[in-house]
């Protein structure tokens, strides 16, 4: 009798559950809330990471998540965990989450929409009275940024053991300011311990920061991993010389091999389709004068792949056309890599019910795969991992006009409502690794 009853209860529950659905003008009220925090002139958000406004934007968070029933603990860099209690609390939770610090130019949604569509998620559960199996999580994870300090996604990186605390909480910005000095002041250095809490699943919903999505006039992204990446630091050294009496033949121009190694980067990228990325995003000259043949550049290099095994035929690539080059134009070229992250593909189960439940709630979808960098990396490699996109529009991301549609967040919200219950409300105990 004992059984049927229960097994009444989970079809109910079931059927309750097929007919949840946020509520998209409160998402979209929260967004707004948050973005006045370091609201900027041209619409857009400046809430560096571990600032006063940083302080302001996690009150709301943590005043939010109270304000849902939820118990909140911080841990030892900052990273803020909200959590909702499950009929069996002793289970691993499962997890969403992202970032509220922002670019120095940033816009309203990026990371932003992560934590507050994670909070949608539990209201809309508390509006309907539904209690899961398994308790669930939200969590803001500290600097995913990077643009005060570094290293960039610190506050996930420390959770997993990428990173040691105490070179985290030494490390300074521009002004010389610690780490470690930032959150005391604003009252986020918590004592919960780093990688508490293992989850049993992680979700992260994000606007896809990029144009696919739009251009094929799809709703969902169902992000099937994120593109390894390696950084370089470049210097190109040749000889600063007068540019009259120079001959062209017999200088050693450091930015004529600069700018075509701007040329070899774009080329190598294109030669590793469809994912292949190259992009100098920096370069300075010395000594940047007029009438003076330049002696020095430094300069950036990106380069990203889908497998390791293109990236790393593109380093190798890198490295030798490099040499090629400073032989070529008689300088030399030292080559620093500064960065290394790995191709990292997300659980194919949770993939899979992104994809299933974008189709259940008759949303458009497609497989796309991240081209940044996101928290959900660091977590893939230490619980079973899936993102969630949605569109922006014209694709632009780390600007103030940064936008995106209600109705494509409220979907995004709803395609993690529904995956987060289904895993949650799954009888088995252990996380899969």
């Amino acid at each position: 009798m004992g059984n049927t009853q229960a097994s009444r209860c989970d079809d109910t529950s079931a059927r309750a559950g097929e007919a949840l659905r946020i509520d998209g003008s409160r998402l979209w009220d929260s967004l707004m809330r948050l973005a006045e925090i370091g609201a900027t002139p041209k619409g857009g958000v400046c809430r560096l990471a571990l600032t006063e406004l940083d302080r302001q934007g996690r009150d709301f968070f943590v005043r939010e998540a109270k304000a849902a029933g939820c118990t909140v603990r911080i841990d030892a860099i900052g990273n803020i965990f909200a959590r909702r209690a499950g009929r069996n609390d002793s289970l691993p939770p499962v997890m969403t989450g992202s970032h509220i610090d922002t670019q120095p130019t940033g816009g309203k949604f990026d990371g932003n929409y992560g934590v507050l569509a994670g909070i949608e998620v539990l209201r809309t559960l508390n509006d309907h009275g539904i209690v899961t199996h398994a308790p669930l999580e939200v969590v803001v994870w500290t600097n995913e940024e990077g643009s005060r300090f570094v290293p960039v996604m610190m506050g996930s990186g420390a959770y997993i053991g990428e990173f040691e605390l105490a070179g985290l909480l030494a490390q300074t910005d521009r002004d010389g300011i610690l780490v470690g000095e930032a959150l005391k002041a604003i009252g986020y250095e918590g004592s919960a311990p780093l990688g508490e809490g293992k989850p049993r699943a992680y979700f992260e919903a994000h606007i896809e920061q990029g144009p696919v999505l739009e251009a094929n006039e799809t709703t969902i992204g169902v992000v099937t991993g994120a593109l390894g990446q390696r950084w370089y630091d470049v210097t190109v050294t040749g000889m600063e010389a007068h540019a009259g009496p120079t001959p062209m033949a017999l200088r050693k121009d450091a930015l004529l091999a600069a700018a075509e190694l701007v040329g070899i980067v774009n080329r190598i990228a294109l030669d590793h389709p469809p994912h292949g990325r190259g992009t100098v995003g920096c370069l300075s000259v010395h000594p940047d004068s007029r009438n003076v043949i330049p002696g020095r550049v430094s300069m950036t290099v990106d380069l990203r792949a889908s497998d390791d095994g293109r990236l790393s035929a593109m380093h190798d690539d890198f490295l030798t056309r490099t040499q090629e080059l400073a032989t070529r134009h008689g300088v030399s070229i030292d080559v620093r890599q500064v960065v290394y992250f790995p191709p990292q593909p997300f659980d194919t189960d949770l993939v899979h019910a992104v994809r299933t439940g974008a189709a259940a709630l008759g949303l458009s979808e497609m497989d796309v795969i991240s081209g940044a960098g996101h928290d959900a990396v660091y977590l893939a490699r230490v619980a079973p991992t899936a993102m969630i996109f949605v569109p922006c529009k014209d694709g632009i991301s780390h600007n103030e006009i940064e936008d995106a549609k209600p109705q494509h967040l409220e979907a995004g919200a709803n395609v993690l409502l529904h995956a987060m219950l289904d895993v949650a409300n799954q009888p088995s105990s252990t996380s899969r690794r």
